[in-house]
């Protein structure tokens, strides 16, 4: 492969893999800086919604699978699961020179030929096969569901495994996601924490309440933070949509706010104000929690995971470990008017998105130099892939 200089002609052929694009996360906003750094590449993702995804992508070649064809949503893409392997190994991505895949469940299992070089950014292994898998099947309450899922889930272990292999080089966003590669893939990987736009935050006056920003899915227990704070009649804003939303509203008392998913500017304004954020999930690495300090505020955060990076304990913010009561109890004790805004900028702008380009080029040059790669005989797509791929036809969207 020719190997990448930034500004040499001819520049190599790129195509930039997400796992889908139906709404503007965190991984969605890695995703967005990786697009910045090479505005000429084609986007691959099984399912795109440019409304969805805030017109973000608009104007660039963005080709997706034949599970467009289904019209998945937000909310519905999860149950077409058994779908998305074969969706993702179906591109054919024979022309480029170098792919970088964005994944957090799927797109690093795209294939590539011999002479390309694939770079894979991990936000984590698909959680609901590996470190969610005893979780998510207990959670379903029908016995023939839990069967169905726990097969499905062998063999998405089996197939992610294999496609793990193939890829040239991992880059992990944490400390915890770099352990999960080792643990179930076998395969090192360099960490390059995510870009965080501290540009868009800013220190300011400090109202009553504590904030929530994430998504509403049952795995990140904020029913716990929901709990705490009925306990503690203190405000507590939520922000963040998702299939959780409906039940954790039922358990809310009169103090917990719902805001819905907010703007870029309406999540900074409720950050900028907060007496603290509170995160109740161990976060591979927790975008939330670098965009509160960069706002000059606190954060009170489940220990374990990327916080253990983030987070400076008693000068940035606190770390607690337990039930809602534990929680109640680190909202108690801790004294977020003591803390200075200026330590909690000067941490944040560690994980600004200047650091984050300067890594991610450095990684994609070592990968080019690299000559270690997989021969083509190793690249090789499920069998169920290659009738797919002579069948269906790729939807492209501009």
């Amino acid at each position: 492969m020719r190997e990448y200089q930034p500004g040499q002609q001819p520049a190599p052929r790129v195509a930039l893999v997400h796992d889908f694009l139906l709404d503007v996360r965190g991984a969605e906003r890695v995703f967005i800086e990786l697009c910045g750094l090479w505005p000429e590449a084609d986007i691959f993702t099984a399912v795109y919604d440019e409304h969805g995804t805030e017109g973000r992508f608009a104007g660039r070649r963005v080709h997706t699978s034949f599970v467009q064809r289904l019209h998945p949503s937000a909310r519905t893409f999860r149950a077409l699961l058994p779908l998305y392997p074969s969706a993702i190994e179906s591109f054919d991505l024979h022309d480029y020179d170098l792919i970088v895949s964005s994944s957090s469940a799927w797109a690093h299992a795209v294939l590539s030929d011999a002479h390309s070089v694939h770079v894979s950014y991990c936000h984590n292994p698909f959680r609901y096969a590996w470190n969610d898998r005893d979780q998510t099947l207990a959670r379903r309450r029908n016995p023939v569901t839990r069967m169905v899922l726990r097969e499905v889930f062998r063999r998405w272990r089996q197939w992610d495994w294999i496609a793990a292999q193939r890829v040239d080089r991992y880059l992990a966003n944490s400390r915890t996601t770099q352990e999960r590669i080792r643990a179930y893939f076998g395969r090192d990987a360099h960490i390059v924490h995510p870009p965080i736009d501290t540009a868009r935050f800013s220190p300011g006056p400090v109202d009553d309440h504590y904030a929530v920003i994430s998504e509403l899915m049952p795995h990140k227990g904020i029913d716990v933070a929901i709990a705490a704070f009925n306990r503690l009649r203190l405000p507590l804003i939520v922000v963040g949509d998702g299939p959780d939303a409906r039940r954790l509203k039922r358990a809310a008392g009169s103090t917990v706010k719902f805001t819905g998913r907010l703007s870029d500017a309406g999540v900074a304004e409720v950050l900028r104000a907060a007496r603290a954020l509170v995160q109740t999930s161990v976060e591979e690495f927790g975008i939330a929690a670098v965009e509160c300090q960069a706002a000059g505020r606190p954060v009170i955060a489940r220990r374990g995971g990327g916080a253990l990076e983030t987070i400076e304990e008693g000068v940035t913010g606190c770390l607690w470990s337990g039930d809602d009561e534990a929680l109640a109890h680190a909202v108690r004790a801790f004294d977020d008017a003591a803390v200075d805004p200026a330590d909690c900028v000067r941490n944040a702008a560690r994980f600004d998105v200047g650091t984050f380009r300067r890594r991610i080029l450095a990684q994609v040059q070592a990968a080019c130099a690299d000559d270690s790669r997989l021969p083509e005989s190793e690249r090789q797509p499920l069998a169920s892939t290659r009738l797919i791929r002579r069948a269906a036809g790729d939807v492209h969207h501009r």
